[in-house]
């Protein structure tokens, strides 16, 4: 009897962590309705897309779940370091030009080389919007090795306002997100607000395999997280940070020396006295085609990244992948019919919590179109998190890096 129950053990614990991740996925955005971004181009269309959105974001919420007052009155600026062209430069750029606020608002961009081919994209984003305050910074100053980090130095001396908004370059957002973000900070315990991202326009399998992780591992993750012990980290997509937390831990020099810049800020604003909430609204990383080994190459950058960040979490971590149980079960199935039947108890419980996450909850349209992918995309999280633990070098943006305990990078020559 033990060893037919065997395999069934094995899937256990992939099985009751996809149903927590559902519960808690359930607890938050029934409390918090989710937004479906409007990607193409916005221009003549911003008073549909902005009905749609306030038709769904219901409101802004603390990381409890409890509504807080909106302020639309507070000062914003937005912080772009970009490097490059991204999918759709020139409108994810706009989409923060098109925003439904009422408060003052400031974008700087932050360059490092004034050769960037984005240079274009940005002086031509000033031509159209006059009316809004834009700037260029153009830096080559080198503070530690994240050069991304470098270009949010380089331009925060240009940064005028109290609520300062780091977002990266790939991301677009709806008229709403600014009025959806600031209104946290009526909290005055709120520190930092970050958002949840998606990705709903992907090109190929390789785009829609970081596509589904997105909508099966982050999302879920940061569900089980919020519900279970708050946040205590930000993800890079959108952060936006009171001046006064910032500063009290140094400002952004504190995070020159870590690859994981979002994660760090978040933790450390957090160890600080304040508290990090999570906007009810969804931003959209626009991905554009990729071959599967830049694809398999990043992913390995996060998994090692999120090693030396928090090395016992994400050890633990390693008990609710599901392509581990699926191995395990295979190698303790006393016949193939056993372990065939473990396995499918586990994928028809990860597959129906997939389809829920990305059909009500995220509603990002990847699923049912790409749910074969699903046993593929937890077979490259399990090799990513076990291939995290074999080296501490990666690669980022052309420069190869040696991570250090505790996060700190050093570039190598």
């Amino acid at each position: 009897m033990l060893r037919t129950l065997l395999p069934f053990i094995a899937v256990i614990p992939a099985t009751a962590y996809s149903v927590l991740t559902l519960w808690c996925g359930r607890k938050y955005f029934t409390a918090t309705p989710p937004v479906t971004p409007k990607l193409g181009p916005q221009a003549g269309d911003e008073e549909e897309t902005t009905q749609a959105y306030t038709k769904v974001c219901r409101g802004v919420f603390d990381a409890a779940n409890e509504p807080v007052e909106q302020n639309p009155a507070l000062s914003v600026t937005i912080l772009k370091p970009v490097k490059g062209m991204d999918a759709e430069s020139y409108d994810n750029f706009a989409s923060f030009c098109r925003q439904d606020y009422a408060g003052p608002q400031q974008i700087v961009f932050a360059v490092a080389s004034a050769d960037d081919p984005v240079i274009p994209v940005i002086q031509r984003l000033i031509e159209d919007f006059p009316g809004h305050d834009i700037a260029l910074s153009i830096n080559p100053a080198i503070h530690g090795p994240n050069y991304k980090v470098s270009n949010l130095i380089n331009a925060f001396p240009r940064a005028l306002h109290e609520i300062i908004i780091v977002c990266d370059s790939d991301i677009r957002v709806s008229p709403e997100y600014l009025t959806s973000v600031t209104g946290h900070f009526s909290d005055p315990g709120i520190g930092l607000v970050t958002s949840l991202y998606r990705t709903s326009r992907v090109h190929n399998v390789a785009t829609s395999l970081e596509a589904l992780g997105f909508t099966t591992e982050m999302i879920p993750n940061v569900m089980v997280a919020l519900q279970l012990e708050g946040l205590s980290f930000a993800l890079g997509a959108s952060m936006a940070v009171r001046r006064q937390a910032l500063a009290d831990i140094g400002g952004f020099p504190a995070l020159a020396d870590y690859l994981a810049d979002d994660y760090q800020l978040g933790n450390k604003i957090h160890r600080a006295g304040w508290r990090v909430a999570l906007d009810s609204c969804f931003v959209e990383s626009m991905l554009h085609p990729e071959s599967l080994t830049s694809v398999l190459s990043r992913q390995l950058r996060w998994a090692r990244t999120m090693r030396v960040s928090r090395p016992g979490g994400y050890l633990a971590s390693g008990i609710t992948l599901p392509f581990l149980g699926v191995f395990v079960a295979a190698l303790a199935a006393p016949t193939f019919l056993s372990g065939l039947a473990a396995v499918g108890l586990l994928y028809a419980v990860r597959s129906l919590v997939a389809l829920v996450f990305s059909a009500r909850f995220v509603r990002d349209g990847l699923l049912p179109t790409w749910l074969w992918l699903l046993p593929l995309r937890d077979m490259l999280a399990f090799f990513s998190w076990g291939l995290s633990f074999l080296g501490n070098r990666v690669e980022w943006r052309g420069s190869r890096f040696r991570l250090k305990p505790g996060g700190n990078i050093e570039e190598l020559s």
